[in-house]
């Protein structure tokens, strides 16, 4: 299986260089960018599996880069930043981030986040090939493809693979520790409402309702689970 492509963009020369060089020292292949014109023009040739991204761009900003780069592939984005207010965190999630961290960190921890990210790429098995159909929505595991009524849905990776872990078990509760540790494939050190942050969005873009949602339903003091639609929900296939 070839290396994963990661691309790291940070205006800070030491930082940019010392994460290029930890990394490609794990065998992975690294290009590296100071700023965000420079970024969209190594993406665009190299096409990266990862951006390692900093928020703060002497010519762009880091959330919209993000988006920007997630509209044209479904690439993993892990954003970096020294910004520690939970508010930005849930910002860079709203925009598609499928992890935060926050500077100083070790090279270790980034090597875990890194790697943890990169898994959600693993071959699927035969039992997660499986399509996902309940009514009108449409989950293809294969394609990573959602649909609604026939439209394709718009789902950043994360939020993918939130709504598929879900509608696999359906009519099971999960606590938010259980669903970080399931989809983000790490023990995450942080606030637990990332969580309720990809729900909300989720339930944006597939339930008629977000107000009273009808198929990702909240578990009051616990967690959340996936509901079949009640003529649906022996139908699954």
């Amino acid at each position: 299986m070839a290396a994963a492509k990661i691309l790291v963009v940070d205006d800070d020369p030491a930082i940019r260089n010392l994460i290029y060089r930890f990394l490609s020292k794990q065998s992975y292949q690294m290009e590296a960018a100071e700023d965000g014109k420079g970024a969209l023009a190594i993406f665009e040739q190299f096409n990266p599996d990862l951006v390692i991204l900093d928020v703060n761009l002497p010519d762009a900003n880091g959330y919209d880069l993000c988006k920007e780069m997630q509209a044209r592939t479904g690439v993993f984005i892990l954003m970096l930043t020294s910004r520690t207010d939970e508010a930005d965190k849930i910002r860079g999630f709203n925009q598609g981030a499928d992890d935060y961290l926050t500077k100083p960190f070790s090279l270790g921890e980034l090597e875990v986040r890194v790697g943890a990210i990169l898994k959600r790429q693993r071959p699927v098995t035969a039992a997660e090939q499986q399509r996902l159909t309940f009514n009108q929505l449409a989950i293809d595991p294969v394609r990573r493809e959602v649909t609604l009524n026939e439209d394709l849905v718009p789902l950043t990776a994360l939020e993918f693979d939130l709504l598929h872990f879900l509608a696999s078990h359906p009519g099971r509760v999960w606590r938010r520790t259980e669903l970080i540790q399931k989809v983000w494939d790490y023990e995450y050190v942080g606030d637990q409402r990332v969580v309720d942050v990809h729900i909300g969005q989720i339930r944006k873009k597939i339930e008629i309702d977000t107000t009273q949602p009808a198929l990702i339903q909240t578990v009051r003091g616990v967690g959340y689970k996936f509901e079949p639609p009640q003529e649906n929900a022996e139908e699954a296939s």
